[in-house]
This record gives structure tokens, sequence and C-alpha cells, in this order.
């Protein structure tokens, strides 16, 4: 359940400035919402996740930036949605260990957020270069694509890895308080 409401916030993340008139530049729980899925639902059920994610790219580009909608101009965003979710079913799903569970490591997550943001960037970029006008088809223009991105870039690592270290890290602290006060009470004394 808790899978299906993180993605509910990426999609309101997406929706919500649009709908207040402001825009946030990169500033979403997408890439962290989809490390999450990934990691609690099946491989399988990621397509839940990218269902509800072209949804909203037909959304906004509709009715929020009122440009026609064309499915080629997604192709890669779609799969890139895809490869997030295994990524985090892949790298942060919860391992059983000594009749444990056991939740992702903190570098575990901060790979996975790096490269979840990183390949946004690069792709989404690249297509930005290949498949308009706005840059010269060169080498100067490609690189001067990537340093025009370069602040949603560090807008979305930060905002990826405010969401993934919440999802990942509250659930690892609970766990941690938990053990501490069950392992207090079982080593606290009788009163004579």
């Amino acid at each position: 359940m808790a899978a299906y409401l993180v993605l509910l916030l990426a999609v309101l993340s997406r929706i919500l400035p649009h709908s207040f008139g402001t825009t946030s530049v990169g500033f979403t729980a997408v890439g962290g919402s989809l490390l999450f899925f990934g990691a609690r639902r099946s491989r399988w059920q990621a397509a839940i996740a990218v269902l509800a994610m072209m949804a909203t790219d037909y959304y906004l580009t509709v009715f929020a930036y009122h440009y026609p909608f064309h499915v080629s101009a997604y192709g890669v965003t779609w799969l890139w949605y895809a490869a997030v979710c295994l990524v985090g079913h892949q790298m942060l799903a919860n391992k059983q260990t000594d009749g444990k569970t056991a939740g992702p490591s903190m570098l575990r997550v901060a790979g996975a957020v790096m490269v979840s943001s990183t390949s946004f960037f690069l792709l989404s970029n690249f297509m930005v270069w290949a498949g308009s006008a706005m840059y010269p088809h060169s080498a100067a223009g490609l690189a001067a694509c990537y340093v025009a991105a370069i602040p949603f870039y560090a807008n979305d690592v930060i905002s990826t890895a405010v969401t993934a270290g919440a999802l990942f890290g509250l659930p690892a602290l609970a766990r941690s308080i938990s053990d501490s006060v069950h392992e207090a009470q079982a080593n606290r004394l009788p009163l004579a």
C-alpha cells in the first residue's frame, strides 16, 4: 500500500506546481518514488508505476503546457521510468538475512539516487538535443544543451535524494529505535 501512496506523491509532485501557477525546476518526487516503488513491488507491478507516469505526461503535455501529444516524444522517458523501477528492485529491495528483514544500506540508496538522476539528465538532454532545433547538431550544441540543464540536474539530484532518503531512511530509523527499545527491555533488571 505504501508504494502506491508514494506513487501518488510522485504524480502530485509533478501536477500541483502547475495547478498553483508555479513550476519547480526539476524538483519532483519522481526518481525517489520510482526507486521506492521498484524496491517494494514486483518487477511486473512496475508497469503500474510506468502507466501512472505516462498518464501524468499526457495530462501535463495537453492540459498544463497546451502542446499536442506525440507518443514518439516520450518513448525514452517511459523506458527510463521502467528502468528506475528495475534499479529500485535490484539495488534496494529488502533482503532476508538470519530471519530478519534488512533494508538497503545508505550507500546503496545514494548509488541508486545518482544512477536515477544522472541517467535522466543524460538521456533527456540528449533527446532534446537530437530531437529539436534548440541546439546545433554538433558536439558544441550537445555540450551547450547539457550545460543549460545543470540547474535542473542539481535540483533533480536533491529532490531524488530527499525523497529516497526519507522513504528508505525513516523506516530504517524506526527499526533501529524499535530494536533498541526491545533490547533495553530485554536487558532490564527486575526491581528488588
